[in-house]
């Protein structure tokens, strides 16, 4: 069923940062929505259907992809694309793609950029007109921007003009006015593209013409109708983690369908220290339906034994909270559905979903990657095409506490994936231990004047905890003993690593910049008080290159 709301359509050819687009687009109000090319005629029909009444489609966005245009079997533009008579924007292979079907050409390998670049906007195109970070000593506007391609458009088709350039990339924008088709080479969604936003904006607003009416207020009241209708007199089975996703997913259902929801929380024993105790103190008997604990530390632990893949220890621990959830469903009548609280970073790290499966697979989380080929419930997920902050936006709208949803975000797998290698009870404890140390240093430590004054922080932060003024922050336990000297005996015991990161969509993430004397004293804390541990380690990686868990 089509929203009845005016809409950017996005086009996925298979890149990371399709949904990534949407978001961008959707916080500024413009209602979007994304299809994958393989399903792209289906979109286009029931668009063109729809168009006969009410006039819709705003414009088009391409995305990049992993491929080359140039490529045997690359997706090219449809040219049924040009003849709807709205703009389109393309973004790296969308722009690559616009250029060699309208008569342009595409070199392999020309001028390969891969991060922060600087591009020179000129040709006063509507798009990038007065839009800049900064200007070179010839007045002409600079744009810092983020870069990732291999190929390069070096022959512009008939009707555009060049609106963009960097050192690397002669042809990095391409603009046709008259017909309102754009291309930028550059990735304006990418939070590294500092004026990013405001070229979406301009694209959407300006040169579309589409109307701001899309809220987080709208979202949640169409999806509790749309829950109602899809689930009916059926129960909902809902995995609850007590993570930011799972909570708001429990009160969005808990709105929509009431006592028919049926919380199951896990115990895997691989959570945080005192995790069990606090999520079923914030849940039972806040929701209408039932929540009901399960011990199952004993049966993870037994089939994580001699395990040291991640991937692996992902599906075995994925194939688990299924059989759980299946086990407990016949327990009650009428259970029909399985809820989970998958968002969509979740899906495109593990290379499922919308985007027809062209996207490449970074790992598997244990809520998509670990679901068997027979589900015997029918699978519900609700907010699987929001990020992390807009899952905030909507636990704020339903009216969670502040305390729920902004909590650091922990895995599905929970210390299963921060155990590097073979997970053992001992190791976890070890980790449990070190991880609730950082933690407690993050929540008593304010943030003060003079880190913003040494650019550790923004001004905003002052006065916040640390664990306020960061994204994430965990301890890792890594399978390496080093040696060490405790009192007058030599040490040799395991290394703890330590990963803090500001994000607010985590599809990508900077490591974040903490004083040294806490950092000092967190890693004196851990190594003092941790029994078997020698050696604390900052990771000090950005997202991309890295990612935010290390398995």
């Amino acid at each position: 069923m089509m929203e009845k709301i005016p809409f950017i359509l996005i086009i996925d050819y298979g890149s990371q940062l399709t949904q990534l687009i949407a978001r961008r687009i959707r916080e500024q109000g413009f209602f979007s929505r994304v299809t994958g090319i393989m399903g792209l005629k289906k979109e286009l029909y029931e668009i063109r259907k729809q168009s006969e009444q009410e006039n819709l489609l705003m414009g088009i966005i391409l995305s990049g992809g992993p491929d080359s245009v140039e490529g045997q079997n690359s997706p090219a533009v449809d040219k049924f694309l040009f003849d709807l008579r709205v703009p389109i924007l393309g973004i790296c292979y969308g722009m690559q793609a616009i250029a060699k079907g309208l008569g342009g050409a595409v070199e392999l390998g020309r001028s390969r950029e891969f991060g922060k670049s600087v591009v020179r906007a000129h040709g006063k195109s509507k798009l990038l007109d007065n839009i800049q970070d900064f200007t070179n000593d010839a007045g002409h506007g600079l744009l810092d921007v983020w870069m990732s391609h291999g190929d390069s458009v070096t022959k512009v088709p008939p009707g555009f003009k060049i609106i963009a350039s960097s050192s690397d990339c002669e042809i990095a924008g391409i603009a046709d006015e008259n017909n309102h088709f754009y291309g930028l080479q550059f990735h304006p969604e990418a939070s590294h593209t500092k004026q990013g936003k405001k070229i979406l904006e301009r694209f959407c607003k300006t040169i579309c013409n589409c109307p701001s009416e899309w809220t987080m207020k709208k979202f949640s009241e169409n999806k509790i109708l749309e829950i109602k209708k899809i689930v009916g007199q059926d129960k909902v089975l809902l995995g609850l983690s007590g993570g930011v996703d799972s909570s708001v997913v429990a009160k969005l259902l808990d709105e929509a369908i009431g006592k028919q929801l049926i919380c199951i929380f896990v115990d895997t024993g691989l959570l945080r220290r005192n995790e069990a105790a606090a999520v079923m103190e914030i849940f039972e008997n806040r929701v209408g339906g039932v929540v009901k604990k399960i011990n199952a530390g004993k049966i993870f632990f037994e089939k994580l034994k001699g395990v040291f893949d991640p991937e692996e220890k992902r599906k075995i621990i994925g194939g688990l909270f299924i059989e759980i959830f299946e086990r407990e469903a016949k327990k009650f009548s009428d259970v029909v559905w399985l809820a989970q609280g998958t968002i969509y970073p979740d899906i495109i790290e593990s290379a499922g979903g919308e985007n027809d499966g062209s996207t490449k697979k970074i790992k598997s989380h244990h809520n998509v990657g670990g679901l068997p080929d027979r589900l015997a419930l029918k699978l519900l997920e609700p907010i699987k095409v929001l990020f992390k902050d807009e899952v905030r936006q909507l636990g704020l709208e339903l009216g969670l506490e502040r305390n729920i949803i902004f909590r650091h975000p922990f895995p599905g797998p929970g210390l299963a994936i921060r155990v590097l290698g073979e997970v053992t009870f001992e190791k976890v404890s070890i980790l449990q231990s070190a991880d609730e140390i950082l933690l407690n240093l993050l929540k008593k430590t304010t943030v003060v004047e003079r880190d913003v004054l040494e650019g550790l922080t923004v001004e905003e932060n002052i006065g916040k905890k640390w664990y306020d003024a960061t994204a994430q922050a965990f301890s890792v336990f890594l399978p390496l003993k080093t040696v060490g000297v405790k009192g007058d005996d030599r040490s040799y015991d395991w290394i703890i690593g330590i990963r803090i990161v500001n994000s607010t969509d985590f599809m990508t993430a900077n490591a974040s910049r903490l004083p040294y004397e806490l950092l000092e004293q967190i890693s004196s804390e851990i190594i003092n008080k941790v029994q078997n541990v020698s050696r604390v380690v900052l990771d000090i990686s950005n997202k991309p290159p890295a990612t935010i868990e290390w398995e």
